[in-house]
């Protein structure tokens, strides 16, 4: 049985991870497989969007912590090929389709996708603290972008769980669902931005994360030049005849 199941519906990718005996803990084969998967749907012309989930009772509860001590050393621990690494690199938009528990590095998956979406059985947590260490896949940055410095602490501090709706009032996921219409609901928004002009969806998703890293007025004259960029492109000018022909536009990555 696969560990890491890819589908394709239509321009959007759907990555499941796929270990629910172990809430979908991440083993190093795994981790491969997504790394192969994100490059495979950036290579892809026809992938404009990806919903990434879990099956069974779990998004995913991180690494597994019983593959950690084949490490032999803390260095070479620290230069492994890591699956939070190959995610950051997808340049088409990501949904987290959060069914379950959001635990360590699976919550550091969730918080790189750029939407992320629960059940009302999630819940997250910042575990590692519980067992001697933090997160290493950008968790602090990524939970303070989210959420707030205190409730960021609070998370990294206790290691304890907050359910869906707390992450949803701190903000840490956009919507909350009941189970069975969470991933129709995923696919729903990556269908919607599949459907956008790719170059354009792209350069937002670049620009998004040169807002967070640029002063203030670097990022705006970034996101003039990439505006320009796009007004260059053919689905540019599709998108302003569609509008004066009051049609759908034709959008085809040109």
């Amino acid at each position: 049985m696969s560990t890491v199941l890819f589908e394709q519906h239509g321009h959007v990718a759907v990555i499941t991870l796929n270990r629910p005996a172990k809430l979908n803990a991440v083993t190093q084969e795994m981790s491969d497989a997504l790394v192969e998967l994100a490059q495979r749907c950036n290579e892809s012309d026809e992938i404009r969007a990806v919903v990434l989930t879990g099956t069974g009772r779990a998004f995913s509860a991180g690494s597994d912590i019983r593959e950690l001590d084949k490490y032999e050393t803390p260095w070479a621990f620290r230069n492994r090929e890591d699956y939070c690494d190959s995610l950051k690199l997808l340049r088409k938009p990501i949904v987290a389709a959060v069914n379950g528990y959001a635990l360590g590095g699976g919550l550091e998956t969730a918080l790189i996708c750029d939407i992320r979406i629960a059940s009302t059985t999630a819940s997250f947590a910042a575990a590692e603290v519980k067992l001697g260490w933090i997160g290493g896949g950008g968790m602090s940055a990524l939970l303070a972008h989210s959420i707030g410095p205190s409730n960021t602490a609070m998370m990294l501090m206790t290691g304890d769980p907050v359910d869906a709706q707390r992450a949803l009032t701190w903000g840490l996921v956009s919507e909350v669902l009941e189970p069975d219409a969470l991933l129709p609901r995923a696919l729903e928004l990556a269908e919607t931005i599949a459907s956008r002009a790719p170059i354009a969806v792209e350069t937002a998703k670049a620009n998004l994360a040169a807002a967070y890293n640029l002063p203030h007025d670097q990022a705006v004259a970034y996101e003039r030049d990439l505006q320009t960029v796009c007004f260059a492109t053919n689905d540019a000018a599709e998108g302003r005849a569609a509008f004066a022909e009051k049609r759908t536009p034709r959008f085809s990555r040109a």
